[in-house]
């Protein structure tokens, strides 16, 4: 795969719990060994106090722009009045966790937020009006009214993948408090109510194997559909483990054979690719592949995880190799993903005109390169539970470089580019976006402990799903006594 592999020893593991602050909670000690190219022999106690630094700013972005009226959570912010993503509340739902496993917040705080979210969606009305409904067959629109829960305008969609993000986080909540009391007790009952009631089956527009990627009323699914390696493993993992309303388990096998296009070398890389992060970050924030294998797997001698690894091997060699000779780009300053950008404009750029994009999902692969100079933290802090030996100097050198502009309040902005100039200085994005600030909170947590993989391996629906889609091996075929 590219790039010889190795694997931390116990006694590395050893110092990163200790230097790190490696929880035990959750977590078994082999489950956290993370298959790596040793970059440093040791993780620099500098690159720790980032981490915490970042993991701890990135978790107030959620907890202190959620809605405390209704949980619902912005799609980007410092924006007044923006809709509310709910991705983002399904990122936001499995934060809430995290904030008490980190001692950010206290379960109880935790856990009234959790079941004032839940029970706020599952009485928000569910029909096929063009206006006064927040979603139908138990999908929801992608962008909602922050403060009414209903669709936000006519041209929000109802979003299959973001229906499948907030249910990630939503089943993360029903397997994360398994606590007795009255509270935690309903938090489990209303989270199986709202995946229980997800129709997959008539997402499938067409009637086909493929579940469309949207619907838009009156009655018009997208005509763009979930084929090909994307972010769409968790969609399929949902759709496959439901126990009402589920795919075919033959689906997963008919997906798979849609992407072996998508196989091929990059930046003397080999594997499936897809060239913004994102694609492999979102499903890998909640489900851990490491050592389970599909057919396809198999068929390649790899596993999603080690995919996802190679995947961002080859975008730091992209940023080094650096064929658009951007400003900064290097082996510590890299990463392309979905992000904002400076704008759909034409600027001079050493000497040539150059075309820049506004939010665009920038990616460079065997499948294609799209790149305007515009870097995003959050394709390389969101991939650090894949190879922390590449991400950690990444982020402390942006961090030293650019962060009296691009790091603040809440962590790392959206994005920056330093080739766009605007007057003095470069272009630096405001805001923050909340399907990027989850990544970097997921998968920072991932790294540390393996909480988010690991309260998310105790849910039977996930593993009905990766067993059903014929998923071996590993920590899957250990037995669960957690029910929902």
């Amino acid at each position: 795969m590219g790039r010889k592999q190795y694997f931390y020893g116990a006694g590395l593991l050893a110092a990163l719990v200790s230097w790190c602050g490696v929880g035990t909670s959750h977590a078994l000690a082999e489950e956290r060994i993370v298959s790596s190219t040793c970059y440093d022999p040791q993780i620099q106690t500098s690159h720790c106090q980032l981490v915490e630094d970042v993991e701890h700013r990135t978790f107030n972005w959620f907890w202190d722009n959620a809605n405390p009226q209704n949980g619902l959570v912005p799609d980007r912010a410092p924006l007044p009045n923006g809709a509310s993503s709910i991705a983002s509340v399904g990122f936001a739902l499995t934060a809430y966790g995290i904030g008490v496993e980190r001692h950010y917040i206290t379960r109880e705080q935790a856990a009234e937020r959790t079941l004032l979210t839940l029970k706020f969606l599952l009485a928000l009305p569910q029909n096929d009006h063009v206006m006064g409904s927040a979603g139908y067959h138990g999908f929801f629109y992608h962008f909602l009214d922050p403060h009414t829960g209903l669709r936000a305008a006519e041209w929000s969609e109802l979003s299959s993948v973001d229906t499948a993000l907030l249910m990630s986080g939503v089943l993360f909540s029903q397997s994360y408090f398994d606590h007795s009391d009255a509270t935690e007790e309903a938090i489990r009952q209303t989270a199986d109510k709202l995946y229980k009631r997800v129709d997959w089956t008539w997402m499938r527009g067409n009637k086909g194997p493929w579940l469309s990627m949207g619907w838009t009323p009156p009655n018009t699914f997208l005509s763009a559909e979930w084929k090909g390696y994307n972010e769409g493993l968790i969609i399929y993992v949902l759709a496959l483990g439901a126990p009402h309303y589920n795919l075919p388990a033959d689906t997963w096998q008919k997906w798979t054979a849609t992407y072996d296009h998508q196989w091929g070398e990059f930046q003397g890389h080999t594997f499936l690719n897809f060239a913004p992060l994102f694609g492999h970050q979102y499903s890998e924030s909640w489900i851990d592949f490491r050592g389970i294998r599909d057919s396809f797997s198999q068929k390649h001698n790899t596993d999603y995880f080690q995919n996802s690894r190679s995947a961002v091997y080859a975008q730091r060699d992209y940023a080094h190799t650096n064929p658009g000779g951007w400003q900064g780009y290097g082996s510590d300053v890299w990463g392309l993903t979905a992000s904002d950008g400076p704008g759909d404009v034409v600027q001079d750029f050493k000497g040539s005109k150059r075309h820049y994009l506004a939010y665009s999902a920038r990616g460079a692969g065997h499948d294609y390169v799209l790149d305007d100079g515009t870097i995003a933290p959050t394709a390389a802090a969101g991939s650090i539970a894949f190879a922390p030996e590449i991400v950690l100097p990444a982020l402390e050198e942006m961090k030293k470089r650019y962060g009296d502009k691009i790091y603040g309040k809440y962590g790392f902005t959206d994005a920056f580019n330093p080739s766009f100039r605007t007057g003095n200085s470069y272009w630096v994005d405001t805001q923050q976006i909340g399907i990027d600030q989850g990544p970097i909170l997921l998968m920072m947590e991932n790294w540390r402990s393996g909480l988010v993989w690991n309260v998310m391996k105790k849910n039977p629906y996930i593993r009905r799903g990766l067993t059903l889609a014929g998923f071996t091996g590993g920590w899957l075929q250990k037995t669960s006594s957690s029910q929902p």
